[in-house]
């Protein structure tokens, strides 16, 4: 298995601190998912340039498309599935998050899993960032998962490297995040076994070239 690690976090400086909480989660992550013999590739959105103006992956002509949007779109077309880490802004998921994503079309994610992981510096966890998140990623196809990581008071429960602190039950902690990831990792293998059984787009053929593809009559 290969998941893609979304972070979704931009802020490197100002309140509140420490900065970039995500950083963190997204190392326990990966260090989580390790122990579990996957393969993992980090997604940071400060290491994907984009142009100032939005223009989305599939809204550039063939050969002219950047390098980074490119090479992250065949990430997102190769993984068995992904692991989406947002703070909350507003009670919604992180723009940062939401920007990256929205770069690439549903047929790149579609027909694998996800799982969403939220998390603050105070008491809630991103709770609400999580919901949201739901509908957010269930459009692109990538069906999250039903159960959830948060992880309130981020900034004492890992350390910078992403561990647990030394005040809390590392064990508990490695399991409350386990659970979320064997869902995530049932679902992947159930989707590969089908990805090799029939190609998805003989089912529902992608959005292409116009929206008479998917209106209604």
């Amino acid at each position: 298995m290969h998941y893609l690690v979304f972070l979704g976090s931009t802020r490197t400086e100002g309140a509140p601190q420490p900065t970039r909480l995500g950083w963190r989660v997204a190392q326990a992550c990966l260090r989580l998912l390790a122990e579990r013999g996957v393969r993992t590739t980090l997604v940071d959105p400060l290491k994907v340039p984009r142009e100032e103006n939005f223009r989305p992956h599939f809204s550039y002509p063939k050969g002219r498309v950047p390098e980074a949007l490119d090479t992250l779109a065949g990430q997102i077309r190769s993984a068995d599935g992904y692991v989406m880490i947002s703070p909350e802004y507003n009670h919604s998921m992180s723009p940062a998050l939401a920007d990256l994503l929205n770069h690439f079309g549903s047929s790149l994610f579609a027909y694998r899993p996800s799982a969403i992981v939220s998390y603050s510096a105070g008491q809630w966890g991103g709770t609400r960032a999580a919901v949201a998140m739901r509908a957010f990623l269930s459009e692109l196809g990538c069906l999250p998962v039903s159960a959830m990581i948060h992880v309130p008071r981020a900034g004492e429960v890992l350390t910078g490297d992403g561990d647990f602190s030394a005040g809390e039950d590392g064990e508990a902690w490695s399991g409350y995040f386990g659970r979320t990831f064997s869902q995530l990792a049932w679902w992947a293998e159930a989707c590969q076994a089908q990805w090799e059984r029939r190609d998805p787009a003989s089912v529902t053929p992608a959005f292409q070239h116009d929206p008479s593809q998917r209106n209604a009559p």
